[in-house]
């Protein structure tokens, strides 16, 4: 990872905070919150937000926006939901967002979720795991062809060929005719695809088109497994295509740094310390319905940790995945201990940390404090070793 950037994360609670989970937010959700966060992550050091989406989840690209106007450098990583908004829409609101936040905009392709919450939001492939990844895969053809087209965009050409210099393109699931992206992305070519999906299919389809996978937290080896999974897809991908593409891999992972272990394991289990039966049991429910191979995995972690006291790995657990879907596997201990621990995983591939800890404003002042600064101390050391 030898003069890699290593970036680094938080996250925007856009359904509630609190000290505690499995229970009602202690702070509701507010524009005043969420910027509270926004503002104390990027004074903190941290480069992106990662802002969630689901039914819970007030609206990422509302307040996606608001954040990108309420901060100067941090950036909106924004959900774009393939078979619940058109392609081109799509590319045209990333380029929206990119233009008035000065080229900040990052985007979060979310091919899944629960089955019940597709089904709900009218997504006719609620039920078909693989289709949603081969219209994903077509979706990005053309969000990626718009926003490449619109960079050189003419409208003299595009009249004189009524249309046709435009994203043209017809496929299984999507039929698109003189498809037009304006304004233009800032970025060039475009803003930065981060995508998640532990299934072959999704891996196949992020080998094709992400600039970063995104993976759940687990334990080291299981990183490493998936790391060099996508990685043959990746070079399958250049084989068949003449290509060189490249990936980025990123870890999602919740964080307890405190100046002890002894206290830093206090906090962990406090924050599932008042958790309410009825809530374990619908996020234990919710967990089971989901057919998205990554939150299988995550609730197989605290199932077969359980006896264990949801340790799965040297300050790694898992104990958050019991009532909270997602990345929940959380880093527990002192600074110097979980600094240690992210340079395993930089070490394994990974060079983005979406970051995020109970409660959000209070975990983030920590991390700025005392985690963030040591792990870069540490990379910097290593370069220096590097040099001489």
């Amino acid at each position: 990872m030898s003069g890699q950037h290593v970036e680094f994360g938080w996250f925007i609670p856009t359904s509630g905070d609190g000290r505690y989970i499995g229970v009602k937010p202690e702070r509701e959700p507010s524009l005043d919150y969420f910027v509270e966060v926004a503002q104390t992550a990027e004074a903190a050091g941290f480069e992106f937000a990662l802002i969630p989406t689901g039914h819970q989840c007030i609206d990422a690209w509302v307040v996606g926006s608001a954040v990108a106007a309420h901060t100067k450098t941090l950036k909106p990583l924004v959900a774009m939901r393939p078979g619940l908004i058109a392609p081109v829409l799509a590319a045209r609101m990333a380029s929206s967002l990119d233009v008035i936040s000065g080229g900040r905009a990052l985007i979060n392709v979310v091919t899944g979720g629960s089955p019940d919450d597709l089904r709900a939001t009218g997504d006719p492939l609620f039920s078909n795991h693989d289709g949603r990844y081969e219209r994903t895969l077509e979706f990005l053809n053309i969000v990626k062809d718009s926003w490449t087209k619109s960079h050189d965009f003419s409208l003299a050409e595009y009249v004189k060929s009524g249309g046709q210099s435009g994203t043209n393109f017809k496929g299984k699931y999507y039929e698109v005719e003189g498809g037009l992206n304006l304004p233009a992305p800032v970025q060039q070519p475009h803003p930065p695809l981060y995508f998640g999906g532990s299934s072959p299919a999704g891996k196949r389809v992020a080998a094709e088109t992400a600039d970063v996978y995104l993976l759940w937290a687990e334990t080291l080896d299981m990183i490493k497994e998936q790391i060099a999974d996508v990685e043959r897809h990746l070079a399958d991908v250049n084989r068949k295509q003449g290509s060189q593409r490249t990936l980025r891999y990123g870890l999602r992972a919740q964080i307890v740094v405190r100046e002890t272990e002894q206290e830093a394991w206090k906090a962990a289990w406090n924050i599932i310390s008042k958790v309410d039966p009825q809530a374990s049991a619908v996020s234990e429910f919710v967990q089971s319905r989901s057919d998205a191979t990554n939150q299988q995995r995550q609730t197989a972690l605290w199932k077969d940790s359980e006896a264990n006291g949801y340790i799965i790995g040297p300050n790694l657990w898992s104990g958050l995945a019991r009532v909270r879907g997602g990345g929940a596997v959380t880093f527990v201990g002192t600074p110097a201990q979980v600094s240690d621990r992210l340079l395993e995983f930089i070490d394994a591939g990974i060079s983005t940390f979406v970051l995020s800890g109970y409660p959000h404003v209070e975990e983030a002042q920590i991390a700025g404090e005392h985690l963030l600064p040591l792990v870069k101390a540490k990379l910097a050391a290593r370069e220096v070793k590097v040099v001489v």
